[in-house]
């Protein structure tokens, strides 16, 4: 697919798909016209970039542990320092923290919802 298409189909503007692939987390095949062609496995490989992103990874990690996430049970790290353990337990950690807040709004935002449609389909006095 054109880098249109995986745009479309990952919600991703084409200039941040192409940083993507600037950061070699992505791989396109040329076409003899100079034109990007994307694997359809790329639209889950965006997706969980994405998701990595918004869960605050820097890039540079998610180039590390992007192989170990498609075999997750086939790991192989041979360049792990204990500076980039120490860096994936703390945002581990504070991704788990994040998972908190956001399970506590979500929940807060259900009561709200439940108290106003109690609140509207209650009779008027």
């Amino acid at each position: 697919m054109r880098i249109g298409e995986l745009s479309e189909r990952t919600g991703t503007p084409r200039r941040l798909l192409r940083y993507y692939e600037e950061q070699g987390l992505i791989v396109a095949d040329r076409l003899p016209n100079g034109y990007r062609v994307y694997d359809g496995s790329n639209v889950d490989r965006v997706l969980q970039i994405r998701g990595l992103l918004d869960a605050g990874l820097p890039t540079r990690i998610i180039k590390q542990i992007l192989p170990c996430l498609n075999k997750p049970r086939i790991i192989h790290f041979p360049d792990a320092t204990p500076e980039m353990l120490a860096t994936l337990e703390g945002e581990r950690d504070r991704m788990t923290e994040r998972i908190r807040c956001l399970t506590r709004n979500r929940d807060a935002v259900a009561e709200y919802l439940d108290a106003v449609r109690e609140k509207r389909s209650a009779p008027s006095s």
